[in-house]
């Protein structure tokens, strides 16, 4: 928990995630708890990424607001600054996308994004999502109000991505 408490207070990875930086353990553990909770609902899967040369945390990714009905699915993701354009995102995300559609059985990913957000555009088009439109002042956040652009991935669009070199 405290790697991920650390994560979690840097303002430059909060930056553009709609929450507020933790400020000790016990947000810590109000995340684990409200995980836990959709988890048993089936209606989230989280992963925490870790370094497997140090086993430190380093990050987490999320399939989250499941609807079993539509066979849908919401892709989310933050990882720590000093991780950042390794690539060990779109290895991790790759997981995550693959059980969605492979073990639950979604039909449709979506993600979201601000547009200002260039590299989690980059990393949501790299594993083939399509941006699906803009929605404007979709939300207000830590004071501000912005737009996200929609990304969509169906499943059987959905190719793993090569690996590419350091």
């Amino acid at each position: 928990m405290a790697d991920l408490l650390v994560m979690n207070q840097d303002d430059e990875v909060l930056r553009f995630l709609p929450y507020a930086k933790w400020l000790g353990i016990d947000d810590g553990m109000a995340w684990l708890a409200r995980v836990r909770k959709l988890e048993a609902a089936g209606t989230a899967v989280q992963l925490v990424l870790v370094d497997k040369a140090s086993g430190r945390v380093i990050g987490a990714c999320v399939l989250f607001k499941y609807d079993e009905g539509s066979s849908r699915a919401e892709l989310g993701f933050a990882i720590a600054r000093e991780c950042w354009g390794k690539g060990l995102m779109v290895e991790a995300l790759s997981v995550l996308i693959a059980h969605a559609f492979q073990v639950r059985g979604v039909r449709r990913l979506e993600a979201e994004a601000n547009p200002l957000n260039t590299a989690s555009c980059r990393l949501l088009a790299r594993l083939g999502f399509a941006e699906e439109g803009l929605m404007r002042q979709r939300y207000r956040v830590k004071g501000a109000i912005y737009d996200t652009k929609i990304f969509g991935l169906l499943s059987g669009e959905w190719k793993a991505p090569s690996p590419r070199l350091p």
